[in-house]
């Protein structure tokens, strides 16, 4: 991703929002693919994937590291998005049977 360099506030703010829209978006299309995997699921065990957590988590800190982010700061906004989105899909799955 190439980030450009701003001469204004305004202009750092723009970007800013441009970015939280992307943020959001995509937060929304993992948010759409946890949906869909409940239904590939056998249990509620199955979908709080302890090991799948963990190897989620492990893979952002490296990512974040390689980037110059502090891991502890996306460890924390993934294991909040992850909490959220595990219980959204345990709903799902409890669901999925009744239709």
């Amino acid at each position: 991703m190439e980030l450009k360099t701003c001469h204004t506030l305004d202009e750092v703010r723009n970007e800013i929002d441009a970015l939280d829209t992307q943020i959001v978006a995509l937060i929304a299309a993992r948010n759409h693919y946890i949906h869909q995997a409940a239904g590939f699921k056998n249990s509620v065990e199955e979908v709080k994937a302890e090991e799948r957590v963990d190897f989620v988590l492990q893979k952002v800190r490296h990512q974040a590291l390689s980037q110059g982010l502090n891991p502890n700061l996306i460890s924390k906004l993934y294991e909040m998005m992850i909490e959220e989105m595990v219980e959204s899909e345990i709903a799902e799955f409890r669901n999925k049977d009744v239709f």
